[in-house]
């Protein structure tokens, strides 16, 4: 079976090691080294996954064929209904950073579907399940945006402040998701609450990089920082935000200033 990976960092080869040596047949698409067309990499794919930034899925989309599965590892997408013409999507998120996957590190992840255990079942990836497409995506995004702030803060990882901010910002991504048709006890899942906690914590580039506009609001970041293509969207619209979301309506008042 091959597999089309579309995003040859650091996540997307992470998962494509796995699928190797499950026996798959791997095959990437690195728009920036090009070494293969987009239509030579689909061809003959039984599974597509797409792990490229969230700010590139837009552009890919619409060269994708519609019919055949797609395994969505990008994080940072607010909403499903970017797939809406896609007969068959499935998520893989949670707690695990790309280094953390290829060392073979104990992490759980939240699945959508039960062929993703197919994909990437190892003696080191645990999986808990949710049919919460919506949801699993908006946490994805979400934990970045709140990640950004509590770098923005200078929270202290593990210190009182941060357990209460990391509270509060869980209650927050309940109240989205259940105002944007999303199941609230999503954030309970890996995809939620525990990796909401990986990512407000080094050395995560979005609490890092939040923790640099903290000093230097004109600060442009070198490498992709998922929390600001995120809030630019939700900036935009493209999510309901509740009353009861603080906290971020205070980062979007405060994104004001930035660069």
């Amino acid at each position: 079976m091959k597999i089309a990976i579309l995003g040859a960092g650091a996540f997307g080869t992470a998962l494509g090691g796995i699928m190797a040596a499950k026996g798959y047949d791997i095959d990437y698409y690195d728009s920036k080294v090009e070494r293969e067309s987009l239509r030579s990499v689909l061809s003959g794919a039984e599974l597509i996954t797409l792990a490229v930034p969230s700010a590139a899925v837009g552009y890919l989309l619409p060269h994708l064929p519609k019919n055949i599965p797609m395994l969505i590892a990008t994080k940072g997408i607010l909403s499903a209904e970017v797939f809406a013409d896609f007969q068959d999507i499935m998520v893989v998120s949670g707690p695990g950073f790309a280094s953390d996957i290829k060392a073979h590190r104990t992490t759980e992840l939240t699945i959508t579907d039960s062929r993703v255990r197919d994909y990437l079942s190892t003696d080191y990836l645990s999986f808990d399940y949710t049919t919460d497409i919506t949801g699993v995506l908006l946490c994805g995004a979400l934990k970045n945006v709140y990640a950004l702030l509590a770098g923005y803060l200078n929270l202290i990882p593990h210190s009182a402040a941060w357990q209460d901010y990391i509270a509060s910002a869980s209650h927050e991504m309940r109240d989205i998701l259940a105002l944007n048709g999303a199941s609230p006890a999503t954030v309970d899942l890996a995809c939620g609450l525990p990796d909401l906690k990986l990512t407000c914590n080094r050395p995560s580039r979005n609490y890092e990089f939040g923790r640099t506009l903290s000093h230097n609001s004109q600060a442009v970041p070198i490498q992709t920082v998922e929390g600001l293509t995120a809030l630019r969207k939700i900036k935009n619209g493209a999510i309901k935000i509740p009353g009861t979301a603080v906290r971020l309506k205070y980062l979007i008042e405060e994104s004001q200033k930035w660069n």
